[in-house]
């Protein structure tokens, strides 16, 4: 996959242009048009925050209300990017059969593309959470906004790496789709979103952290609004889950690759 990219620079190029399409055509025709990649977070956070605010925010540390209400959008909007990136990553190339069976492309371009389009909903949802900080007259540390940027970064390489196994899975095992979609529902409350992580068992703790979701959630929260980080252990145990993941990724996608066609 990475020599394909080195030898044909027009790959970038192309894309691009899919996951630009991709962006356009999800919104054509609705009337709000692209409001609705910032609109859609933003309800279910005016819910949840209206629903929860007076129940965790003593629990969520220093800062009250505010700095809940702050670590909550935060936190949905990273779930939101992971959920939104891997459901189109997994949905990639059954949505595009005519242009994986007319015409010969990598089928790797079609899975990355369908990422970057979740990545850019992602930037939209970023200038939502900059107004929020602004309101409320927080400004994190440097630290913790590199750090954002960072697991930021890594989150997409978690969604590229469950893109690349399961888009080529879901054209024969259609139930993938259906049983991700019970998964993440699940996730969502296994991870601490709308609840800090000290309300659960401190035993659970190393557990749900090994989760690398939970884990960027948890310490992105953790880093703005408290200041406190994980240790270098912590860090090399997540960056190995993830680097490990990845390399399985790809494993499995050029095993699947040459079935493609045929599954569809």
């Amino acid at each position: 996959m990475f020599k394909e990219l080195k030898k044909h620079e027009n790959y970038k190029e192309l894309i691009w242009v899919l996951a630009k399409t991709d962006f356009k055509l999800r919104y054509q025709g609705s009337v709000l048009g692209y409001i609705w990649a910032i609109l859609s977070p933003l309800l279910l956070f005016l819910v949840l925050n209206f629903v929860f605010t007076s129940i965790f925010a003593q629990a969520a540390g220093r800062g009250g209300p505010n700095h809940y209400s702050l670590q909550l959008l935060v936190a949905l909007m990273l779930f939101g990017f992971f959920s939104e990136g891997t459901t189109s990553a997994m949905n990639s190339l059954n949505s595009k059969q005519q242009l994986v069976t007319k015409i010969y492309i990598p089928r790797w371009t079609i899975i990355v593309a369908s990422t970057i389009n979740a990545s850019m909903i992602y930037i939209a949802n970023l200038l939502v959470i900059i107004a929020f900080f602004a309101w409320y007259h927080f400004l994190p540390s440097f630290f913790s906004f590199v750090l954002f940027l960072f697991f930021s970064a890594v989150m997409y390489i978690i969604i590229v790496s469950f893109g690349l196994i399961t888009a080529p899975l879901i054209l024969r095992f259609k139930d993938i789709g259906m049983i991700w979609a019970a998964l993440l529902s699940m996730l969502f409350y296994a991870t601490p979103i709308f609840y800090p992580l000290t309300m659960l068992p401190e035993w659970s703790h190393k557990w749900i952290l090994l989760n690398p979701v939970a884990f960027i959630i948890h310490f992105t929260k953790e880093s703005m609004f408290e200041g406190h980080y994980a240790d270098p252990i912590q860090y090399a145990l997540f960056l190995s889950i993830v680097a490990a993941g990845f390399l399985f990724s790809i494993w499995v996608y050029k095993k699947a690759e040459p079935k493609i066609a045929e599954y569809l």
